[in-house]
């Protein structure tokens, strides 16, 4: 799979949520300048990379190394674009956290069906 990077802004940075199956994320949204029209992009960290956002603040420019990942579920398709690297774009430290093995059959095997509800 490829890997993906846009530089911007860091304008929103969510609390860290925590499943019953013990699966971690924490979401972001930078603003990327796009000619006339900034675009606001979110990014989500999974388990051990949510520590990446760490030391960061709203207004940092940030680059952020990312892939693209999609699922369906119920007939419904998402797609995530999952952040592994972040760096301060003023030529700060990079801030990358150890592999992770991730699957989404892994994310998901012990969460409970509750009808349409999405499981992230």
């Amino acid at each position: 799979m490829a890997n993906f990077e846009l530089t911007g802004t860091l304008k929103h940075l969510m609390d860290l949520q925590t499943f019953a199956s013990g699966f971690t994320k924490r979401e972001f949204v930078m603003e990327v300048k796009d000619g006339n029209y900034p675009q606001m992009i979110k990014f989500e960290c999974v388990k051990d990379k949510t520590a990446i956002l760490d030391g960061l603040a709203i207004g940092d420019e940030i680059t952020v190394t990312f892939d693209i990942r999609g699922n369906e579920f119920k007939e419904r398709f998402y797609v995530n674009l999952v952040a592994w690297k972040l760096s301060k774009a003023e030529g700060g430290s990079s801030q990358d956290a150890p592999a992770a093995s991730s699957s989404l059959d892994e994310q998901f095997d012990n969460e409970p069906d509750d009808g349409d509800d999405i499981p992230f």
